[in-house]
């Protein structure tokens, strides 16, 4: 007999309840051919006995190899998960299952219930568990560690995590699944917002050192009081996984001081097939020592193309960047880089260094760069643009440069400098929250006249003292930009009589090429 393939989305938000869910389930169970399943079933109410008859018609569906259940935000406690697991244990063919259970009422005895049913399907090679927000502790999350731990023949595996209740031993106890699953090569894992430390870091380390065919690894650990011991025990496992080639570790919202920084940086350093990292650390405390530390793991990965930076509120001044440069100087083949420095204490001269360090990687085709509140002043936006306008090759360029004590001189040799990038065609610049006025936004339209290939044009002005002079000014030179088809103009809470803004809106319209306008007083 054929088998059959079952799709439905239009259950969403319809309050079916235990009744409409225990009939659907009673239905199933005569599809005894389904091969592949989607139920979307969140936000209807359905309770302990609902996905109890569900599972009950699913565990007839012995012939399921892909299934997906959205069953988010309804209200499953324990019993109802024990029940879906026992049908679940009967779907022995199953190879890819998404578990959506996020937003309910689930503890430690279902977690691990789930958990030993799923340890019968052996044949699993993609596993997606939603179970963020629930009332998991470390007993729940080790019971399930240890039942995935059967699951050997397991390639992709999502585990989410986070907002829970999980502590040392429960990161910990993950580590058993880890450790058997020798086939995983993409892993993603969610735990931020709980409670596992330095040790539970440590743990988790540990076991991923024992996962060497991991080439794709996301790991969300942020907000849980991980410090030195922590991030060092996770470096030294991470530098096993010598076939990672795309990372993401997002450790912002922790106790990580200058030391632990170098170390992660040092035992990342082993990762040198690396080709795309995100390394998240905003909002810690890791000052000048722990960015410059941040290069040796820069220096090393030679083969990196794509690499984000969150370093945001992490108290860094000059020294600092110039350190953290120095590294970036060496990733030649970067062809793509987002670098968020924004509250820190960077000042002129920083600026100035990093842009002279950025201009080394001679590959680079788009860069975002937030230095938002950091203090550069005129010199240091002077000295930035003046360093970037070396990236010859930069097309895509996003520069956040708010509360930054800009004034005219600033805003004027910043945009003269970039004139030079002769490839720039899609460009947001945020230049808003400073101190200039007509002249540096007269100064700053000149120059944008000359880039000759820009297409697409970001500009947020707000919050300076530009009067109607400015205003004009710079709508009439943005409007010689021969080959500008996209506009967004900022200009709101500056000094532009109410009056002068349609004269000012009119000035930008004599643009020949411009196909989408938006302007903003």
């Amino acid at each position: 007999m054929q088998k059959l393939v079952y799709k439905t989305r239009f259950l969403r938000g319809k309050y079916i309840g235990d009744k409409g869910a225990s009939g659907l389930g009673s239905a199933l169970a005569n599809c005894i051919n389904l091969s592949n399943l989607t139920l979307e079933l969140h936000s209807n109410k359905i309770g302990d006995k609902g996905l109890s008859g569900l599972g009950s018609g699913l565990a007839n569906c012995i012939n399921l190899s892909n299934l997906k259940l959205g069953l988010h935000s309804n209200k499953i406690g324990d019993k109802g998960l024990s029940g879906l697991g026992s049908g679940l244990a009967n779907c022995i063919n199953l190879s890819n299952l998404k578990l959506g259970l996020h937003y309910n009422q689930i503890d430690d005895e279902g977690a691990s219930g789930l958990g030993s049913a799923l340890a019968n399907c052996i044949n699993l090679s993609n596993l997606t568990l939603e179970l963020r927000s629930n009332k998991i502790g470390d007993k729940g999350v080790s019971g399930l560690g240890s039942a995935l731990a059967n699951c050997i023949n397991l390639s992709n595996l999502t585990l989410e995590l986070g907002e829970n209740q999980i502590g040392a031993m429960g990161a910990s106890g993950l580590g058993p699944a880890l450790a058997n699953c020798i086939n995983l090569s993409n892993l993603k894992l969610y735990l931020h917002c709980n409670q596992i430390g330095d040790e539970g870091a440590s743990g988790l380390g540990s076991a991923l050192a024992n996962c060497i065919n991991l080439s794709n690894l996301t790991l969300y650990l942020n907000s849980n009081k991980i410090g030195d011991k922590g991030v060092s025990g996770l470096g030294s496992g991470l530098a096993n996984c010598i076939n990672l080639s795309n990372l993401t570790l997002d450790l912002g919202i922790n106790e990580i001081g200058t030391m632990d920084a170098s170390g992660l940086g040092s035992a990342l350093a082993n990762c040198i097939n690396l080709s795309n990292l995100t390394l998240d650390l905003r909002s810690n405390l890791i000052g000048d020592e722990g960015a410059s530390g941040l290069s040796s793991v820069l220096a090393n990965c030679i083969n990196l193309s794509n690499l984000t930076l969150y370093l945001n509120s992490n108290k860094i001044g000059d020294k600092g960047v110039s350190g953290l440069g120095s590294g970036l100087a060496n990733c030649i083949n970067l062809s793509n880089l987002t670098l968020d420095l924004g509250g820190n204490q960077i000042g002129a001269i920083g600026a100035s260094g990093l842009g002279s360090a950025l201009a080394n990687c001679i590959n680079l085709s788009n860069l975002t760069l937030d230095l938002r509140g950091s203090y550069i002043g005129d010199e240091g936006a002077s000295g930035l643009g003046s360093a970037l306008a070396k990236c010859i090759k930069i097309s895509n360029l996003r520069l956040e440069l708010p509360y930054n004590q800009i004034h005219d001189k600033g805003a004027s040799g910043l945009g003269s400098a970039l004139a030079n990038c002769i490839n720039l065609s899609n460009l947001t610049l945020d230049l808003g929250a400073n101190y200039f006025g007509a002249m540096g936004a007269s100064g700053l339209g000149s120059a944008l006249a000359n880039y000759i290939n820009l297409s697409n044009l970001k500009l947020d002005l707000n919050y300076n003292q530009i009067d109607d002079e400015g205003a004009s000014s710079l709508c009439s030179a943005l409007a010689n930009c021969i080959n500008l088809s996209n506009l967004t103009l900022g200009l709101g809470q500056n000094q532009i009589d109410e009056q002068q803004q349609l004269k000012v809106k009119s000035n930008c319209l004599k643009s020949k090429r411009l196909v989408i306008f938006e302007i903003n007083f």
